[in-house]
């Protein structure tokens, strides 16, 4: 009792989150670093980079996660944006479209993918639908590497399902953080709606849209569940090739290098984040 005493209050406050991320993120990054950087002679090289990058689905693989990335997070960003916003007016069935909104949080990205996959498979709804409807004779094949399109927008809509609710929960605690005084100040001085969300909630929700970005970016970045369950490597991205130089060539080694790429794009994203997204305050300080 009296160790814990000496112990200054706010690391002990801190050491759950400290052991939580010494275990589950500073060992494992250790060891993936070591892994990456050694021959399977514990000799340090860049041959496991080297093979990475000369593989023939690298650069496939770096546009498709860069391509993903652009198309879902601005999409899911404003969806999120305007959910939040209907459902901080608090108005009669507001807290209803929060719980039907937020039913994909309790789903894993597999089992999305597995949903959306009974949608856009050759004989799934979608097909059986515009066939009932008389609009198709025969069934059109979505998920295909003759119709990459169609592909990528089959996981971008999976993605915008599955975890636009988790942006939209960000922002939602955000907005009711703003105090009414604002918006109220606003509407006295005969601000439109449009003026309004612009020049007083915008701002005001800025350090809430950086949480969310980072988060979702990251998050973004691992993105494997419906990519494997609706392309496989036809549409090669980082995390699954990670994953299929594990698993099928049985070599960690370069894994572990395409999980550091992986690190370093989700490291530059952050910092890009908080570099744009400073609010005055982080501006003034860095002056």
């Amino acid at each position: 009792m009296s160790l814990l005493r000496r112990i200054p209050l706010p690391i002990l406050l801190l050491s759950p989150t400290l052991i939580f991320l010494t275990l589950f993120f500073v060992i494992p990054l250790v060891q993936v670093s070591g892994l990456a950087f050694q021959s399977p002679d514990s000799v340090f090289t860049l041959s496991n980079f080297d093979r990475m990058v000369s593989d023939i689905y690298f650069d496939g693989a770096l546009r498709n996660t860069i391509i993903l990335l652009i198309l879902i997070i601005p999409v899911q960003l404003v969806l999120a944006f305007a959910a939040a916003l209907i459902v901080n007016q608090r108005r009669r069935g507001s807290t209803f479209f929060l719980y039907i909104y937020a039913i994909p949080l309790g789903i894993s990205d597999l089992a999305a993918g597995l949903i959306w996959l009974s949608i856009f498979t050759e004989r799934g709804y979608l097909n059986s639908i515009l066939h009932n409807l008389g609009i198709l004779e025969r069934p059109l094949i979505f998920l295909s590497s003759m119709t990459p399109k169609w592909m990528v927008a089959a996981i971008v809509l999976t993605e915008v399902w599955r975890a636009t609710p988790l942006v939209m929960v960000i922002l939602l605690s955000g907005l009711q953080m703003i105090a009414k005084d604002y918006t109220e100040a606003a509407e006295t001085f005969g601000c439109t709606w449009w003026q309004k969300v612009r020049y007083v909630i915008l701002p005001l929700l800025k350090p809430s849209i950086q949480s969310a970005l980072i988060m979702r970016t990251m998050l973004a970045f691992q993105m494997f569940g419906p990519i494997l369950v609706l392309a496989g490597r036809q549409l090669p991205v980082f995390a699954s090739e990670s994953y299929y130089w594990y698993t099928t060539v049985r070599n960690p080694r370069v894994a572990a290098a395409y999980a550091l790429m992986l690190m370093a794009l989700s490291v530059v994203a952050t910092f890009l984040y908080l570099l744009l997204l400073r609010t005055k305050d982080e501006q003034v300080g860095v002056m």
